[in-house]
């Protein structure tokens, strides 16, 4: 798959220098998620296993803000009207688009700027690096609308991330979690100024995507096997994981860079 030839419907998407982005693109709503936007940013996770013209991704917001979350009108209404095989299956849709984001070898990097809600939290949750500004303001707010706050993987992934305690209050009480709370407990890698988001964030996952993109995505996995493994299977793993970075070409040419004290370029084999 050539991922710069793909045409999104539900969303902006570029790729350029082999980072692609994708642009919520709602702006007068905050840019909510419809069933079919869920869908598709799904699929095109699921493509992206097949990309070679890609190797990082951000997810961004059109307008100053990220995502106010599920459309109320184009998706609350119309679930307060399902019956449960309807409703599981959506709920089981949402899920499978994180775990297609998570199996994704590429790295994806979050630029959250402003509303960050219910499944726009989500999303930026289970990106693997996330920099909001000092305006983003997160809130996990399923409770608020009387869901459970086990949605789409926040139980599992949300601890991890933040600690217990934190991720039970905010998925207890849906407020919301400010910049500085999520710059402290480490939700956000890093905050910047508005203004330098979208710079800021091409420029990491440029510094990504010229990296080694096979060892890249060798990490990627390994981060997602090991939170089920105990220490013994972890160690295992990783020098099995080691093992076949030894053998790629980027190994052998970071080793011939450094021998002749110039930088490597990184070809992802």
């Amino acid at each position: 798959m050539r991922a710069a030839a793909y045409c999104a419907t539900n969303f902006l998407w570029a790729v350029q220098d082999r980072v692609g982005t994708i642009t919520l693109n709602r702006p007068e709503r905050k840019n909510p998620l419809t069933f079919e936007s869920y869908a598709e940013l799904r699929e095109l996770f699921r493509a992206l296993v097949h990309a070679e013209d890609c190797r990082a991704v951000v997810i961004t917001g059109a307008g100053g803000n990220f995502c106010s979350g599920g459309d109320v009108h184009e998706i609350i209404g119309p679930l307060t009207k399902m019956a449960m095989p309807e409703l599981l299956a959506f709920t089981r849709m949402t899920g499978d688009l994180v775990l297609a984001l998570r199996k994704a070898p590429q790295p994806v990097i979050a630029a959250v700027d402003g509303v960050c809600a219910g499944a726009g939290a989500i999303l930026a949750m289970a990106s693997d690096l996330r920099l909001g500004t000092p305006r983003t303001r997160t809130a996990f707010l399923f409770t608020r609308v009387g869901l459970s706050g086990a949605d789409m993987g926040a139980c599992a992934m949300l601890p991890r991330i933040i600690g217990q305690g934190r991720a039970a209050e905010l998925l207890f009480s849906g407020r919301t979690m400010s910049a500085e709370e999520g710059e402290c407990w480490g939700f956000w890698n890093r905050l910047v100024e508005p203004e330098a988001l979208a710079s800021e964030a091409l420029a990491l996952a440029a510094s990504v995507a010229n990296g080694p993109s096979f060892a890249h995505a060798m990490t990627k996995a390994q981060l997602n096997a090991e939170w089920d493994m105990g220490l013994d299977a972890a160690i295992e793993a990783e020098a099995q994981a080691q093992a076949i970075c030894m053998r790629t070409g980027d190994f052998r040419r970071a080793y011939e860079a450094f021998a002749a004290r110039r930088t490597p370029v990184f070809e992802g084999d």
